[in-house]
């Protein structure tokens, strides 16, 4: 067993885990943070993704023990602490973008890592960027609208709901 300690969404966490343990397994089973989904445990669909010292990463693929005293963001850390959506969060709800929901945690945490490098992403970039993120509901269609609408709101311009 080995000690991690690691801050997640803001506060400071620790717990012992076994050296094969991944950080999705950890943040599931360890924190009971369950918006972190597993779909395929092989890192293809992006379901997993969350932000390790700022970067997006697919938590299927990363030991715990690799991300010992790193910051680490899941779905959970991106609502204000009043409960509140983020800017993003309340786009893939306007927009429509999302349908069963299982993939929008990993959508999220791509698309705002996304909007931190690109604040005004063209609609090839934001489907580039996702490449790596698996939908099987959407056809992404209305996930790229909700993310061009969240960075155009981000950069103060006033988009309709639709």
């Amino acid at each position: 067993m080995a000690s991690v300690s690691m801050t997640v969404n803001g506060k400071a966490v620790s717990g012992e885990v076994e050296g094969r343990t991944l950080l999705v397994e950890f943040l599931r089973e360890g924190l009971e943070l369950t918006g972190t989904h597993v779909g395929c445990d092989t890192s293809q669909c992006g379901a997993c993704v969350v932000h390790v010292n700022g970067e997006s990463v697919k938590a299927c693929s990363v030991l715990a023990v690799a991300v010992d005293g790193a910051d680490i963001r899941t779905i959970e850390g991106m609502a204000a602490p009043d409960g509140t959506l983020s800017v993003l969060q309340q786009a893939f709800q306007d927009h429509h973008g999302l349908q069963c929901g299982f993939c929008t945690p990993g959508m999220v945490m791509s698309a705002a890592d996304l909007l931190q490098k690109n604040a005004d992403p063209s609609e090839q970039e934001v489907r580039e960027w996702l490449e790596g993120n698996i939908c099987r509901c959407t056809g992404y269609h209305n996930i790229v609208k909700a993310i061009l609408a969240a960075a155009a709101t981000l950069r103060g311009e006033k988009i309709a709901a639709e």
